[in-house]
C-alpha cells in the first residue's frame, strides 16, 4: 500500500502540504491543469526552491490579485461539486471545508448557517491548497496517510479578528482528538487549514510506520524560524505484506440512537445507506425503552469527517429525534486481501495480522456465495474448501 507519513516537527499548513508533494515529484503543470476546472478567477501557482536552515525545500505561492476572499461554505461546496473533480477529491474537499466552517462557527458563536463567510479560509489560495493537496495525493498514488504529533508553536498570531493566541481558536477546535504539543518556537506553526487537512486525512498519529521509503519531500513555510520551517513527508510502501504490520490507533466517532416507532422493514435500507455513506460499522441491538416498550439501539461507527453527514442521514432516514455522538479511539490490526485457488475457482480472503504473523483468515462471503450457486454445492462446503486451500498454501 502506498503510504505517506507527515513529519510535523515544525507544524503544518496547506501550502506546506502542497510544497512537500511537489518536492516529492508532483508535476506542477499537471496540477495546474487539473485545478483549472475550478472557477476561481485570476490566479497563479508557482513553486520555488528555498533553503530553511540548510534544508532545501519547495515553497508554493498562490497569487490572487483580485481575490476578495470571504466566500461562504455554500459557495465553496458548490464550486467544488460543479467542477467535475474526481469524486474522492470532491468529497474530501467538502468534508475539510465543512470542518473549517464548523470550527469557525464554534469559535464565533454562529448557528452553523452555511451562508456565513469563512474569512481567510474562504480565500482562493486556501481553496487551491485544500483541493490541490487532495489532487496531489491522488496523483502520487497515496492510499494511506499517518502523521507524527503536530507542533503548534506559541505566542500570538494576527488575523482578520486582530491578535489571537496560538493555536488560533479555529485551530484549537480542529485539533481535538489529535496528539499535539506546544513548543518554545514563537509563531503560528499549524494553521486552521493544515489542522483540518491532517486531522481529516490521517488514519493514525504516532511514530513512523514500518515502510519502505521511496522518497522524501520538504514543503517550506513562509516564516524564517530558529528551526527549519518545513513539513517533511515520507512516501513509500507500507510493509504490512512483509509481515511488519502493527496495530494502529485512530480517532472515530460512535453515533447512537434509540428507536421504538419505526417500521422494522426500513432498517435494511438504513443500514445499507449508512455503510455506503462511509460508516465503518453499523449494527442493531434490541433494547427495553421507557414504559417497557421494546426498541432498537442503532449504532454506527464513523471517521470524524463523516460523522455529521451520517447523523444527518439518520435524521432523514429514521424516525429519531436525537443522535448521541461520542469521539473514541479505535485500535485496529493491519488487514489485507489475498486470493486462494480452490476447485471452485479463485476466492478472496481477508487476513489480519499481529506482530508480523497472520492470526485470522475469513473467506469473502460474496465470492463464496457466487461459487456455491455456480457449483450447486452448499456455501458451507465452499468455506471449508477455502480454509483447506489457505492452510495448504501457508499463512504467507
Amino acid at each position: 500500500m502506498k503510504t505517506a507519513y507527515f513529519d510535523c516537527f515544525s507544524g503544518i499548513s496547506g501550502n506546506m502540504i502542497l510544497g512537500a508533494l511537489v518536492d516529492l515529484g508532483l508535476d506542477l503543470d499537471q496540477l495546474r491543469s487539473k485545478l483549472a476546472v475550478l472557477p476561481l478567477g485570476d490566479h497563479s501557482i508557482s513553486a520555488a526552491r528555498v533553503l530553511r536552515h540548510g534544508i532545501a525545500a519547495t515553497y508554493i505561492d498562490v497569487v490572487t490579485p483580485d481575490d476578495a476572499g470571504g466566500r461562504t461554505l455554500d459557495e465553496i461546496i458548490r464550486t467544488v461539486r460543479q467542477s467535475e473533480l474526481d469524486p474522492w477529491v470532491t468529497a474530501g474537499a467538502c468534508r475539510i471545508f465543512t470542518r473549517l466552517a464548523e470550527a469557525e462557527a464554534s469559535v464565533h458563536g454562529h448557528d452553523g448557517d452555511a451562508t456565513r463567510h469563512l474569512h481567510e479560509v474562504g480565500a482562493t489560495d486556501t481553496i487551491i491548497d485544500v483541493v490541490g493537496g487532495l489532487v496531489g495525493l491522488q496523483m502520487l498514488g497515496v492510499e494511506a496517510i499517518s502523521s507524527s504529533p503536530v507542533n503548534l508553536g506559541s505566542g500570538m498570531v494576527q488575523c482578520s479578528h486582530g491578535w489571537l493566541p496560538v493555536p488560533a481558536p479555529a485551530t484549537a477546535e480542529l485539533i481535538k482528538g489529535m496528539p499535539v504539543y506546544s513548543s518554545e518556537i514563537r509563531g503560528e506553526l499549524t494553521t486552521p487549514t493544515g489542522a483540518a487537512m491532517i486531522s481529516g486525512l490521517a488514519v493514525a498519529f504516532g511514530p513512523m510506520p514500518t515502510m519502505a521509503v521511496e522518497g522524501v519531500g520538504y514543503g517550506a513555510g513562509r516564516m524564517e524560524l530558529d528551526v527549519p520551517n518545513v513539513l517533511r513527508v515520507f512516501l513509500g510502501r507500507a510493509l504490512h505484506d512483509a509481515g511488519q504490520g502493527h496495530a494502529t490507533t485512530e480517532p472515530v466517532v460512535v453515533l447512537e440512537t434509540n428507536i421504538d416507532d419505526m417500521n422494522p422493514q426500513l432498517y435494511d435500507h438504513v443500514m445499507d445507506s449508512l455503510l455506503k455513506a462511509g460508516a465503518l460499522d453499523a449494527f442493531l441491538t434490541p433494547v427495553q425503552m421507557k414504559k417497557n416498550r421494546p426498541g432498537t439501539l442503532l449504532t454506527a461507527v464513523a471517521r470524524r469527517e463523516d460523522a455529521q453527514s451520517l447523523a444527518d442521514l439518520l435524521f432523514s432516514e429514521t424516525t429519531t429525534l436525537g443522535v448521541r455522538m461520542a469521539e473514541v479511539r479505535r485500535r485496529t490490526l493491519p488487514r489485507f486481501e489475498r486470493r486462494v485457488t480452490t476447485r471452485f475457482g479463485r476466492i478472496r480472503v481477508k487476513v489480519a495480522e499481529r506482530g508480523g504473523e497472520a492470526i485470522s483468515m475469513a473467506p469473502e462471503y460474496n465470492d463464496c456465495s457466487r461459487a456455491a450457486r455456480r457449483s450447486g454445492v452448499p456455501v458451507s462446503e465452499i468455506y471449508a474448501e477455502v480454509r483447506r486451500a489457505w492452510e495448504r498454501r501457508g499463512s504467507r
